[in-house]
């Protein structure tokens, strides 16, 4: 069982320092490869790198058969195939068990949006005549005016946001830096917490984080999750939200307004460009609906 857990960490080592791939990143990997080193340990009493083909095709069974979907499944292989493929190149395996496997069909599920009128209902939801209100308020302004992921919010620095120039510098997946622009409004609100509202929630602690909880300590990604949806149900919105609602938001009123793909490529921070087609789909609709609805013949 030590020599498991020894080849887990060499392997998310490996990927760490190859890829500089997230914490968030390298726990899912060590979730995945956990799972089936239990699983061999219980049913065929062996380690990880004495796995063969028909293992994984059991254990991958097994996981449909329990009702796990497509999208897991699919995840689940890939980060055994990275596993068994890292074995490989480091002379651990002669052969990859993971070799010729197919992992399952995955549909294109469109990202879910807000219209900009719920948009504009949810970031008018907090009181900013409080202080924690305030921070909401330059939160969500901010998320909406540059499309940055959740993560890349919450970790945001003080030093990462020019206010004179109007620009943020984020880190990105794969700690890949990109500066995304602000907007005026996102600016204002954000001068406004910065002057008023972070220093009464630091309690004359040091922290060097942007955002603060009310305890003076960095915000993260479950506290920006509460106040999200208790914002939501202030608004009265009842679509269901995600994390990254008001990022999938960003991308698809640009492209509603004729912005171009390759520019919303670049300010997600998306690394390929299908990746950022899909909101093409979601803006699509939207421009159907409208005709349907205001045109005569629609």
């Amino acid at each position: 069982m030590d020599d498991n857990h020894s080849d887990i960490d060499s392997f998310l080592d490996s990927l760490w320092m190859e890829r500089g791939l997230s914490q968030n990143t390298l726990d899912a990997y060590r979730c995945d490869l956990a799972g089936f080193q239990q699983w061999l340990g219980q049913n065929h009493q062996r380690g990880l790198l004495n796995a063969q083909r028909q293992n994984l095709l059991d254990y991958l069974a097994s996981r449909i058969a329990a009702g796990a979907k497509s999208r897991s499944t699919a995840r689940l292989l890939s980060s055994l195939r990275r596993f068994y493929q890292h074995g490989v190149r480091e002379g651990r395996l002669e052969l990859d068990p993971s070799d010729r496997i197919d992992a399952p069909k995955l549909g294109r599920s469109l990202p879910s949006a807000l219209s900009e009128d719920e948009v504009a209902a949810l970031i008018d939801a907090p009181d900013t005549a409080i202080v924690l209100g305030l921070r909401d308020r330059a939160m969500l302004e901010l998320l909406y005016a540059t499309g940055l992921r959740v993560s890349e919010l919450v970790t945001l620095r003080t030093m990462q946001v020019n206010l004179r120039q109007g620009v943020v510098r984020t880190l990105g997946k794969g700690s890949k830096e990109r500066l995304v622009p602000l907007g005026e409004i996102a600016a204002e609100w954000l001068q406004r917490y910065v002057d008023t509202g972070r220093s009464e929630l630091l309690k004359g602690h040091e922290c060097d984080a942007l955002f603060l909880t009310q305890r003076g300590a960095g915000m993260t990604r479950q506290a920006f999750w509460y106040l999200l949806k208790r914002h939501a149900f202030q608004a009265g919105i009842t679509k269901k939200l995600s994390p990254h609602t008001l990022r999938h938001s960003f991308a698809t009123h640009l492209l509603n307004h004729g912005a171009n793909l390759r520019v919303v490529q670049m300010l997600l921070g998306h690394s390929d460009l299908s990746t950022t087609q899909i909101y093409t789909h979601v803006a699509q609709e939207r421009l159907q609906a409208l005709h349907a609805q205001h045109h005569p013949r629609g």
